[in-house]
């Protein structure tokens, strides 16, 4: 049996900063010309005029603020949505144990 040592940051290199995905600075980029945009052409309304201004920016830095075992906090929402809405039976072993026992019997139970 073949023993792999990954190093941890393997796929760091591939990031942009080592961390951020192309997507993740598009929507970052969105978010802040955006909020940009609404600083000159919203009128001053208070507080409430601010929030309003600053949510773009908010959430899109939200989304792309990173989450450990996971990217970042939108790329763990997008699991969570595909988990609820895949009608996939998830059968959990861990990822470090090793595993004794017959994967066409599951294969057979989930078809059932």
């Amino acid at each position: 049996m073949n023993n792999y040592l990954i190093p941890a940051n393997s796929k760091k290199s591939l990031l942009i900063f080592n961390m951020f995905r192309g997507i993740d600075l598009l929507i970052a980029g969105v978010g802040c010309v955006t909020t940009l945009l609404l600083m000159f052409l919203v009128s001053d309304q208070g507080l409430s005029g601010i929030i309003i201004k600053l949510a773009p920016a908010g959430v899109c830095l939200f989304l792309v603020m990173p989450l450990p075992y996971y990217h970042n906090i939108l790329v763990f929402l997008t699991e969570i949505f595909l988990f609820y809405n895949n009608p996939t039976k998830y059968i959990w072993r861990g990822w470090c144990a090793s595993y004794v026992g017959n994967d066409d019997a599951e294969k057979d139970e989930s078809k059932r």
